[in-house]
């Protein structure tokens, strides 16, 4: 029977260790493939990859994302319809009669 090799799965904690490793130049790509056990064509291909990436890391507007408006009044109706659904049945329950 021969066993089955398995692809390693990395988290993307550890890509970004090792790419910030081997962006910082101090050490060559393939020391740092040898230091973290991986090949070094994938450090290779993960800074190339970060690289290009890089400048989408700071596009978004600082502060609370705003609310869409047409969203709101659809989500107070049905908290509306809700309560309204859970205080007929607490009616009912309790055998109140209100108006």
């Amino acid at each position: 029977m021969s066993e089955t090799k398995k692809r390693k799965v990395h988290l993307p904690e550890f890509k970004a260790k090792v790419e910030l490793e081997a962006l910082r130049g101090v050490k060559t790509i393939n020391e740092i493939a040898q230091d973290f056990g991986v090949h070094p064509v994938q450090v290779s291909q993960w800074k190339k990859e970060i690289q290009e990436q890089a400048g989408t890391l700071f596009e978004g507007k600082r502060g609370p994302q705003p609310v869409a408006a047409h969203s709101a009044p659809e989500r107070l109706y049905g908290e509306i319809g809700r309560l309204k659904m859970e205080l007929d049945w607490l009616k009912k329950k309790s055998g109140i009669s209100l108006p």
